[in-house]
């Protein structure tokens, strides 16, 4: 906002006893005298604001141009409410204390407060809006109260006093809302270029914690205060919970690690039966099948002869030692184990045939058959030969 020197003129009449506004028109009108006045304050440090007021015995000048929100606030105090306002004559009143203004780079703005109705004819207005144009004078307007019946007269005067959009009128109707708060977005607080610095849409929404620093300084205070606090809080809490979850983790992870290993131990002799299938793919696995049927015939060969065998002696037995009832059942065991020697050889090509990947044509496996049938043989003719 532009370097500026603003003389706010305000309504002290009869009327401002009404209630319409909350909680009374003076009273709001006071809260409006104080936000345009930190606007004004805030948006350049060199800015400057008067107070005077348009009623009484005569339009009397409270507070010349100053930067000292104290003296500003002081003289609302002491404001009195009597007669009827005096448009013209505080305008012209409020012209001669910025002519007077100590550094003439400021630019002259008059910002006026109506709430009650205006006696001068709307010819009158518009002669003194001229002059004041002329004169490089903007003027601000918020008509209250007696909007109605000013209306048609104020828009007259802004028309005739605006040069380059610096001049505007804003009516705000009675209801429940704050003066000051309608007030926030319009050009009069806001400014021509937007709303200045610590000033938003709506009352106290563009504040850090929806107070005014500048006008409570120990509540913003301990606002931040407490904010501070409760997110500290909220981090501390995070950083626990954050610790727990990660502890389970490990533990989870050093479980299913454990439960990986058992898996792979217990998957190994799946993997050695499952081998058989991978014999037309891979040679390796053909030789480490190759041992396991050896073995398994071998084992097949050993309990077989375990139960058949039943109570035969593993040596040799020469029959001439034998008596004659001792040969015969000699003999009979023998015949005994030939029969079942046969049948085993049909179990054993049997459990073969059922093995999934195996094949009993194989040149491999019938080789192997043909020589534990040639080891048998030949144990069999040393069996004969010793009798």
């Amino acid at each position: 906002m532009s370097l500026e020197a603003s003389m706010i003129v305000i309504d002290n009449s009869e009327w401002m006893r009404n209630g319409d506004y909350t909680p009374t028109r003076l009273a709001a009108q006071n809260e409006a005298v104080n936000l345009i006045f930190s606007s004004k304050t805030q948006a350049n440090r060199e800015n400057t604001v008067g107070l005077m007021t348009m009623a009484g015995k005569s339009p009397e000048v409270l507070v010349t141009l100053t930067s000292d929100v104290g003296k500003i606030l002081t003289a609302l105090h002491g404001v009195k409410i009597s007669n009827n306002i005096n448009f013209m004559t505080g305008i012209q009143i409020a012209q001669l204390a910025l002519k007077h203004r100590q550094n003439r780079n400021q630019r002259q703005r008059i910002v006026v407060f109506v709430g009650s109705p205006i006696e001068a004819d709307e010819r009158t207005l518009v002669r003194l809006a001229k002059k004041l144009k002329k004169n490089n004078v903007a003027v601000d307007i918020i008509n209250f109260g007696e909007e109605a019946e000013n209306n048609a007269k104020l828009e007259a005067f802004i028309n005739n006093v605006n040069s380059g959009d610096n001049s505007h009128l804003v009516t705000i109707p009675p209801g429940p809302h704050i003066l000051s708060d309608m007030l926030i977005s319009t050009p009069i607080v806001a400014g021509e270029d937007g709303a200045p610095s610590g000033f938003g849409s709506s009352g106290g929404d563009s504040y850090e914690f929806g107070v005014d620093p500048n006008l409570d300084p120990e509540l913003a205070l301990a606002l931040r205060i407490s904010m501070e606090e409760e997110k500290a809080r909220q981090e501390a809490e995070a950083a626990k919970q954050g610790g727990d979850d990660k502890s389970k983790g490990e533990s989870s992870s050093s479980q299913q690690a454990q439960g990986g290993e058992s898996m792979a131990i217990d998957s190994k002799e799946p993997a050695t039966s499952s081998s058989g299938a991978g014999v037309q793919q891979h040679d390796e696995d053909m030789s480490a099948e190759d041992a396991e049927l050896q073995a398994a015939l071998a084992m097949s060969m050993n309990d077989n002869n375990d139960t058949s065998g039943g109570d035969v002696p593993d040596e040799d037995v020469n029959m001439e030692d034998l008596n004659e009832q001792d040969q015969l059942q000699r003999a009979l065991e023998m015949s005994m184990n030939n029969e079942d020697n046969e049948a085993n050889n049909e179990m054993l090509s049997a459990v073969l045939g059922s093995l999934p990947g195996v094949d009993q044509n194989d040149e491999r496996i019938q080789k192997a058959l043909e020589d534990l049938q040639d080891k048998k043989d030949k144990e069999g003719k040393k069996d004969e030969d010793k009798k």
